[in-house]
């Protein structure tokens, strides 16, 4: 079995702070599976890329902090937290959370100064987000069957394309569905992507099934059947941009499900949501959207890198505790990557510590 994590994963609650998951787990390669130079990750890498995200979210890092530089821990203090979780799109339940969770904490520790508060801050942010802290399976149940959907604009081609390559040079076999077939580039978008990539020794295939025209469900169902039979570790299928309001779009989607399920009876075995960083407490609405249609498993959040606030975060941890508790038989929402940008190395595995150093500034 395949995982975007080491076999035994960091304890996102025991670990030192700053403490990354790999990018791939390396007991799972080839020892001699090193991708090309040209595509090689630089060293550091990680630490690179963790910049890139405190940088994407230095605004709202700049904002919080502030608040910090008060002399003295009162009402007035907690005041403008209030404010700069609510700016950093937060929302209300968020923010009270964060904020009922912190005063108790700063009860338990008796914590006097600023800079104190500010570390049980960053620790209540990280215990909340830590459920969406899971590895990413491949190969469990044989073909891993993805579906991925989201929103026009949203960079969800783009992340199926990144993460084909993360795959391929961990010699996995991917197949590509382009059933996207409404958008006119977005079947010579995953085939600019496999070309990439490309099928030498250090990497696994990546093979694209498309027809031009064709029925979004039909391309679909070739592609698993496809993946199937030729031996493919990983079948991602690309859908249609869709607004969570086009109720009759958004049918379109379960159907391209139920014909997955008619391919593999236990698939898809991930349903995942791409949502833009830049929407705030709109992303959240699209979870819960996407959700009851389709049943998430996993989110890619991108577009981190500009003016994103990064807080709809912790209104989609808490929500997503809430679903667990309301429906414990249901399988628990994952953040499996974040983007900072468009180069390859800019997709990475989501860390709860390292996203609130990074939202914390």
């Amino acid at each position: 079995m395949f995982s975007f994590f080491r076999k035994k994963p960091v304890d996102a609650q025991t670990a030192p702070a700053g403490t990354p998951p790999p990018t791939l787990a390396a007991s799972d390669a080839s020892p001699d599976a090193a991708p090309e130079a040209a595509e090689r990750p630089p060293p550091g890498q990680r630490g690179g890329w963790i910049e890139r995200l405190r940088g994407g979210l230095r605004k709202t890092g700049s904002s919080i902090t502030q608040v910090f530089s008060a002399a003295r821990i009162d009402d007035a203090l907690y005041e403008e937290l209030e404010a700069a979780l609510l700016m950093a799109d937060a929302g209300p339940s968020a923010t009270k959370h964060l904020l009922d969770d912190l005063k108790q904490r700063v009860r338990d520790r008796n914590a006097r100064e600023p800079a104190a508060v500010k570390a049980l801050l960053e620790d209540a942010l990280a215990d909340l987000l830590a459920p969406l802290e899971r590895p990413l399976e491949i190969g469990r149940t044989g073909c891993t069957v993805m579906m991925v959907v989201g929103v026009n604009g949203a960079g969800k081609t783009t992340s199926i394309g990144k993460l084909a390559c993360h795959l391929a040079e961990a010699r996995q076999k991917v197949l590509l569905a382009a059933a996207d077939t409404f958008r006119a580039a977005a079947r010579e978008q995953l085939a600019v992507w496999a070309d990439r990539v490309g099928t030498g020794a250090s990497r696994g295939a990546v093979e694209v099934v498309s027809q031009q025209g064709g029925d979004p469900a039909a391309v679909t169902f070739d592609a698993v059947v496809a993946g199937r039979a030729r031996g493919c570790d990983v079948v991602i299928a690309d859908t249609a941009g869709r607004l969570p309001t086009q109720l009759h779009l958004m049918e379109e989607l379960r159907k391209v499900q139920r014909v997955i399920t008619k391919a593999d009876p236990q698939a898809p075995h991930e349903v995942l949501l791409v949502v833009d960083g830049n929407t705030g407490q709109n992303a959240l609405a699209q979870v819960r959207a996407f959700d009851a249609a389709l049943g998430l498993t996993g989110l890619v959040v991108t577009k981190l890198d500009g003016t994103a606030k990064g807080g709809v975060l912790a209104a989609i941890a808490l929500w997503a505790r809430e679903r667990a508790a309301a429906l414990p038989s249901q399988r628990p929402l994952a953040v499996y990557f974040l983007g900072v940008g468009e180069a390859l190395e800019d997709l990475q595995t989501f860390s709860a510590r390292e996203f609130a150093q990074a939202l914390l500034g």
